[in-house]
């Protein structure tokens, strides 16, 4: 895969209300979260999954690559990357980063929401990632399974980190202030979300509900939680004023997030698919 100076837009494929809503916060996001306490916690933990799966001269498919932190980090480590996002504001955001990467650095970035992963037809991949919840934004993934199975060669791997159904750590601080909607706003399934006015919808399949979208292609052989003991993003300013306490959980997190009780009640959920050769 070629090294790329410029985004390739796609042109006239319509855009998603989620990709609407980044777009209004692309230029805080990595202020906000990329560059946070928390969200480098949770993020250094899903590279160190990324780091064992791919490897280097590995060709891999980026879903939601948000302003590119983890396409930027793979190819630090020899590794390709083709990063799609919806929001064209993002897109701008890492195309931006990319310009300051050595020459070297093969990524390439697109403007593409998921639901358009069949424009990509006859692309191939030895591997495909989705970090933070980005799938968490599509009502169909099925579809995705469908379009990554014809992506990802066989025995290729698919990485894929999403919003859980039942956070602990969220419901716990939701009910101490007394908040009971925002303590169960996860529970039926999806919920209404809005970022800076702009509003989307928000699903959180269960493990089980995702395992079954991808069963007829891939085999899921790994499940970690994301922020199992270390706290969603918006508490960033309980992190930074309990930095001993934020350092414990990080300790913690290492414990708590492969236990199966637990790996599937933190913030994220982290799952590893393995394409089924035909």
């Amino acid at each position: 895969m070629s090294t790329s100076r410029a985004a390739l837009p796609l042109g006239d494929v319509p855009g998603s209300a989620a990709g609407a809503a980044f777009d209004r916060i692309a230029v805080d996001y990595d202020r906000v979260f990329t560059d946070s306490l928390i969200g480098r916690a949770q993020r250094e933990a899903v590279w160190k999954v990324l780091l064992s799966t791919f490897h280097r001269n590995d060709k891999v498919l980026e879903l939601n690559c948000g302003t590119g932190e983890d396409a930027l980090f793979l190819a630090g480590n020899g590794i390709s990357v083709f990063a799609c996002d919806a929001s064209r504001e993002m897109i701008a955001r890492a195309e931006q980063r990319l310009r300051h990467e050595p020459q070297q650095s093969s990524v390439v970035f697109r403007q593409l929401p998921t639901e358009f992963l069949g424009e990509l037809s006859g692309m191939q991949f030895d591997g495909a990632f989705s970090n933070f919840s980005g799938l968490n934004c599509t009502d169909d993934l099925g579809a995705v399974a469908s379009s990554l199975a014809s992506l990802v060669r066989p025995n290729g791997r698919v990485v894929l980190c999403l919003s859980t159904r039942y956070s602990l750590i969220e419901i716990f601080y939701y009910l101490a202030l007394g908040q009971w909607k925002k303590a169960s706003r996860r529970w039926k399934g999806y919920s209404e979300a809005k970022l800076d006015g702009a509003k989307f919808t928000v699903y959180y399949p269960t493990v089980r509900q995702i395992r079954r979208y991808f069963r007829d292609d891939f085999r899921l052989y790994s499940c970690t939680g994301i922020g199992v003991a270390v706290p969603p993003s918006y508490l960033e300013m309980w992190a930074r004023k309990h930095s001993f306490l934020f350092g414990l959980l990080r300790r913690l997190e290492g414990f708590f997030s492969t236990l199966p009780i637990f790996r599937s009640t933190g913030d994220h959920v982290l799952l590893c698919f393995e394409r089924i050769p035909r």
